[in-house]
C-alpha cells in the first residue's frame, strides 16, 4: 500500500542552457542505486547554481512523472526540451528513505520549490528607457559606505522612466547587462552616460530584493519579467497552403541569423503577422540560432502542415542585445504558461556573467587527438559511458599508467571515431562491440569536451580530415607519443576502409553496469 508524500518536498529547479553547451550535471543509472541520479555537476554551471546537489534524484521532468522510467526515455525527454527544462529533485536520503517506506513519490500533492524558492516569488524587472530632451526621467541616490548600493529617487509621472516602469526606491542591479552591484557612484553615473540615447537597466523594489537575499541567491536578468519591455519577440502560427507558407528564409552574409524575405501578401506567413526582415528565433519551440540554413529548412519541412516560428524583428533584436540578454529565454514564459500552477515561475538560470558554461580554447588548443591502445593483460585501461543524444560517448575513469593513459587518453574526451567510424550517433552497445571486435589493438579519434564544443559550434567537423591540418590535428600512439608517420596513416586509411561495414551492424551485447548521460 503506497503512502502519500506527505513529509517529502521536492525542488522544483528549471535550467536554461546556451546553444551548444549542456546544463552542467551527468544524469546517470547505476547498478544497486534506484532512480535516475544527479551526479559530477560542473562548478559555477547552471545545475549547481540552481541548488542541484550530487545524488538528487530526478523524479520529473516538465511535469511527467519520470521515476518509473527507462533511462533512455528520460533522456530524451531532456533533450526534446529545447534550452530550458523543468526538473523535480528530491534529495538522496528523502529518496531512499520514501522508498523504504513505501511513499508513492508520483502523489504531486506536496508542495515543491522552484530553484529553492516558493512558486509565486517575486521578481526583478527589466526596464528600456529612451531619453527624451529631459534625459532619462530619474536620479539615483547611492548609500554613504556602501559601494553598489543604488536606489531610484525623483521618478515624475508621465516622464520617460515612468512610462519604462522604474519606481522610487527600486534597487539599481544591472545597466546594459552588466552588473553594477560593486561600483561606485562616479561608475554608475559614467555607465549612464555613455550608454547614448538608450539604457536597458535591471531592477528590483525591496521586496524582490530581500527575497532573493534571505535565499542566498543572485539577482540578475535570468530571472527578470519582461512585461515592462515595450517589445517582444513574436509567435506565428501558419498552417501551409497548396503553394507553401509564403514566404522566404534567407542567410545573410553580414550577419549572423535566419532572415525571412519576400513575404506573400495574403499567405499564411504574411496573415500570422511575419514582417520583412524578421531574425527567426526558433522553429516549434526549438532554439534555431546556432543551426545551419539546411538544417531549419529541414526543421520547418518536418512540421508538417502547421508551423510555428518565434521571430523577432530588428528594433526588438537591438533592444535585447543592448541588455546582453538573450530573447529565446523568455520564450520559456509563454510555453510554461500552459503547464500546472507549479512551474508558473520556474526560474531560468544560465551562467551568470558567462557567455558560456566551460572555457573558450586557443586557436592553437583546438585540436583533436588521434590515440592507438595496445592492449594490456589488464585491458585498455578506460571506462566508456554513453551520452544519448548529445555528442556520443565519452571516456571516463582513465587508469593512470595503463594502455589509455599512455596514449594520450584522458577523462571527459569525447570519442568521435573507433579505427575509422565514426561513432557519435551510435549507440553505446554498438560503440562497445566495436572495441571489443578490435581485438589487441585499437585506433580512437578523441576530442576534449572544450574542443569538441568549440569545433562543432564553428560548424567544423571533427574526422580523421583534420589531421592532414597542423591547426586542428594530435597524434598520439603508446609507443611514440606525437608521431605520425605516412606509414601510420595508411593504416589509418586501411582501418577505416576494412570497418566501412560496422556502421550498419547493430549490437546486442548489453551496456556496461553504469549509464551516464551528461545534459
Amino acid at each position: 500500500m503506497f503512502q502519500d508524500m506527505s513529509g517529502y518536498k521536492p525542488r522544483l529547479i528549471s535550467l536554461t542552457k546556451r546553444p551548444g553547451h549542456t546544463f552542467g550535471f551527468y544524469l546517470r543509472m547505476e547498478q544497486g542505486e534506484d532512480g535516475h541520479l544527479i551526479r559530477c555537476l560542473d562548478m559555477g554551471g547552471p545545475a549547481e547554481l540552481a541548488g542541484m546537489k550530487d545524488g538528487d534524484r530526478l523524479l520529473r521532468v516538465n511535469g511527467k512523472f519520470v521515476d518509473g522510467l527507462c533511462h533512455s526515455e528520460v533522456v530524451d525527454l531532456v533533450r526534446n526540451s529545447g534550452v530550458t527544462v523543468a526538473f523535480h529533485i528530491l534529495d538522496e536520503a528523502s529518496y531512499k528513505q520514501a522508498k523504504t517506506e513505501g511513499v508513492n513519490l508520483s502523489n504531486p500533492q506536496s508542495p515543491s520549490l522552484a530553484n529553492g524558492v516558493a512558486k509565486h516569488a517575486p521578481k526583478p524587472k527589466l526596464c528600456y528607457l529612451i531619453k527624451s530632451k529631459s534625459g532619462y526621467g530619474f536620479s539615483l541616490r547611492s548609500v554613504k559606505d556602501e559601494p553598489g548600493v543604488f536606489f531610484v529617487i525623483d521618478v515624475l509621472p508621465g516622464n520617460v522612466a515612468h512610462m519604462a516602469g522604474v519606481k522610487v526606491n527600486d534597487r539599481l542591479l544591472e545597466i546594459n547587462g552588466e552588473n553594477v552591484e560593486d561600483a561606485s557612484h562616479d561608475q554608475v553615473v559614467d555607465k549612464i552616460k555613455s550608454s547614448g540615447d538608450k539604457l536597458m537597466i535591471l531592477l528590483a523594489d525591496e521586496e524582490t530584493h530581500e527575497h532573493y537575499k534571505s535565499k542566498l541567491m543572485k539577482i540578475g536578468s535570468w530571472l527578470a519579467t519582461i512585461k515592462y519591455l515595450p517589445h517582444k519577440p513574436r509567435s506565428i502560427n501558419m498552417t501551409k497552403a497548396s503553394d507553401g507558407y509564403g514566404f522566404l528564409l534567407r542567410e545573410d552574409p553580414k550577419q549572423s541569423g535566419h532572415f525571412m524575405k519576400n513575404i506573400d501578401k495574403g499567405s499564411p506567413a504574411d496573415r500570422g503577422g511575419m514582417k520583412e526582415a524578421d531574425r527567426l528565433l526558433a522553429v516549434d519551440g526549438k532554439d534555431v540560432e546556432k543551426c545551419s540554413h539546411e538544417q531549419v529548412v529541414d526543421m520547418i519541412g518536418q512540421s508538417g502542415n502547421k508551423c510555428n516560428l518565434l521571430v523577432i524583428d530588428k528594433e526588438t533584436d537591438q533592444m535585447f542585445k543592448l541588455g546582453k540578454v538573450s530573447p529565446i529565454v523568455f520564450y520559456e514564459d509563454k510555453k510554461t504558461s500552459n503547464l500546472p500552477p507549479s512551474y508558473s515561475e520556474a526560474l531560468n538560470l544560465p551562467t551568470p556573467g558567462n557567455s558560456s558554461v566551460r572555457p573558450q580554447v586557443t586557436k592553437e588548443e583546438l585540436k583533436p587527438k588521434l590515440c592507438t591502445l595496445e592492449k594490456a593483460s589488464a585491458g585498455y585501461g578506460f571506462h566508456l559511458n554513453g551520452i544519448q543524444g548529445v555528442c556520443g560517448q565519452y571516456i571516463h575513469e582513465v587508469v593512470k599508467g595503463g594502455a589509455a593513459d599512455r596514449a594520450g587518453l584522458e577523462d571527459d574526451d569525447i570519442l568521435v571515431e573507433v579505427n575509422g567510424v565514426n561513432v557519435e550517433k551510435s549507440t553505446h552497445e554498438e560503440v562497445v562491440e566495436m572495441i571489443k571486435r578490435s581485438d589487441s589493438r585499437l585506433e580512437m579519434l578523441v576530442a576534449s569536451r572544450s574542443v569538441y564544443d568549440q569545433l562543432t559550434t564553428e560548424g567544423v567537423t571533427v574526422t580523421r580530415l583534420l589531421l592532414g591540418n597542423t591547426s586542428y590535428a594530435q597524434v598520439h600512439h603508446e609507443d611514440s607519443p606525437g608521431s605520425n608517420s605516412k606509414a601510420r596513416q595508411e593504416d589509418n586509411a586501411k582501418a577505416a576502409s576494412s570497418n566501412k561495414a560496422v556502421r550498419e551492424r547493430k549490437s546486442s551485447s548489453s551496456s556496461e553496469d553504469s549509464v551516464d548521460v551528461r545534459l
